[in-house]
């Protein structure tokens, strides 16, 4: 039975409300790929993702479906996961001030515009989970989960922090972030990194859903 062993991890009443979670996924790059994964494996049946990017060349040390050179990610990422819905889409502050959240049980923040993840936590702070800076780094043993409030030593979280507090907007949501000091200049990655920030997202997103 393909959730045989998770319906033994969570136990029956618990893995049927992670079936019925609803949950929105903003970018699916290599923080939210893998985030999708963990979930579609997680016995998660109603996800979906939104993305309006094409497969780079330099996608594939880190994004989950890359192999797929000029495809859409949310075309490819949907033949990888039939059961999603796919979202083809430029997110922008117009789009987030539009779009019905109200739906969703959870929104995943992976997405890359700093301006954008600051509307989206205006909005939806009660259900989001944000991914700050995955980038520049190779220590999984430095990430962590806290209050955006209570992130640290990284420049994302920082900017974000800064300009919501400008807005006098104090609420709290939950943040995925890494001190790790940066280890070059431009946007060095590794999937150890980016890849654990999305398994990690899914690990507090089980827990959301479980109120654990």
């Amino acid at each position: 039975m393909r959730f045989q062993r998770c319906r033994m991890l969570f136990g029956e009443e618990n893995f049927k409300k992670l079936q019925k979670a609803k949950i929105l996924i903003l970018g699916v790059g290599g923080v939210g790929s893998y985030a999708l994964d963990c979930l579609y494996r997680s016995g998660v049946e109603n996800i979906t993702i939104v993305d309006y990017d094409v497969y780079d060349e330099t996608n594939q040390n880190r994004q989950i479906g890359s192999e797929a050179i000029r495809e859409l990610k949310t075309k490819r990422l949907k033949e990888l996961y039939p059961n999603i819905e796919a979202i083809n889409q430029k997110m922008d502050i117009k789009w987030v001030n539009e779009f019905n959240f109200q739906p969703y049980d959870l929104i995943i923040d992976s997405a890359d515009t700093t301006r954008v993840k600051i509307e989206l936590a205006k909005r939806v702070y009660k259900k989001l989970i944000m991914s700050t800076g995955s980038a520049k780094r190779f220590d999984t043993s430095k990430i962590e989960v806290a209050s955006i409030w209570k992130s640290y030593g990284d420049a994302l979280a920082r900017k974000i922090r800064n300009e919501l507090k400008k807005d006098r907007f104090n609420k709290n949501f939950t943040v995925v972030f890494s001190p790790e000091e940066d280890r070059c200049r431009d946007k060095g990655s590794c999937v150890a990194v980016t890849g654990a920030f999305g398994l990690t997202i899914c690990s507090e997103a089980i827990k959301r859903i479980l109120k654990i």
